[in-house]
């Protein structure tokens, strides 16, 4: 995506920096020290208004939502692991500390009636680490949330001697939507994505979003969304994901903060209607 901003918009130079996840990078924004960011819509959500783990409102808006990040709860073959609940007594990775993996694996964790501190041993690794350590057997499972498919995930199922499993995540759906709005949708892990993934994998769902401050000059914002969705080829070439920038998703409730006034007025002349 940078490098597609850097090459046509001439008054742009965009760089990529690394981050630790969507908590740090709504910081970021909201501080103006980066100028856009990809972060998962309930932690925006959050941010937006001052809620735990930010402690006080961020300035968010949105310039496009992107594409789903799909909740994955990988075990393995002969862990005694079949559905969420059996998580129990397991050493478990959430993810990283701060990250959209670690918020959305502990709300589902804790929608379906265990506490994530008593109920398992809880590693906070990040995806690599995760692998590793359930091809290694050092954890017993992990969440990742994140596109299809994931090359950590599909290295994983490619490794000799381990089978994969993903678990049906659906079942904390509804609790999730219940405790902190519409923000959670149900979705599936088609088969096949992954090595020994024979059938479709039910799972919970949150949007990714491409967010920026809300004093970004409104130019600036038109050409930024304007320019994905006309080159938007030529990142699909390097990762498929983002095939779902499409504009229905921009209206179909992906985005729970404020859209930006530049993105506002680049999908209102494309005939959409954004709140």
């Amino acid at each position: 995506m940078a490098n597609v901003l850097s090459k046509y918009i001439p008054y742009v130079e965009a760089t990529a920096e690394v981050t630790t996840a969507s908590v740090d990078n709504c910081l970021l924004v909201g501080m103006g020290k980066a100028d856009l960011a990809l972060v998962v819509a309930d932690l925006a959500w959050d941010a937006y208004r001052g809620k735990t783990p930010f402690k006080e409102k961020a300035p968010l808006r949105t310039i496009g939502v992107l594409y789903p990040n799909n909740m994955h709860v990988v075990t393995a073959e002969g862990k005694g692991i079949e559905k969420m609940t059996d998580l129990k007594g397991k050493r478990v990775s959430t993810g990283v500390p701060g990250s959209g993996t670690e918020v959305m694996a502990l709300r589902a964790i804790e929608a379906l009636g265990l506490d994530p501190n008593k109920d398992m041993t809880r590693d906070k690794l990040s995806l690599p680490e995760s692998a590793g350590a359930l091809k290694d057997g050092k954890i017993d499972a992990f969440f990742w949330l994140g596109g299809l498919p994931t090359a950590a995930i599909t290295d994983l199922g490619a490794t000799p001697g381990v089978k994969i499993k993903l678990l049906n995540s659906t079942d904390a759906v509804p609790k999730m939507r219940e405790k902190y709005g519409p923000l959670y949708v149900k979705g599936v892990i088609p088969a096949k994505t992954y090595r020994g993934q024979d059938t479709d994998v039910p799972i919970a769902v949150v949007w990714n979003l491409l967010i920026c401050a809300e004093n970004m000059k409104e130019n600036t914002a038109y050409d930024i969304i304007k320019t994905l969705f006309n080159h938007k080829q030529e990142i699909v070439g390097l990762h498929r994901e983002l095939s779902n920038l499409l504009p229905e998703h921009q209206v179909d409730g992906g985005s729970p903060i404020p859209f930006h006034a530049g993105a506002i007025r680049y999908f209102t002349e494309k005939g959409l209607k954004i709140k």
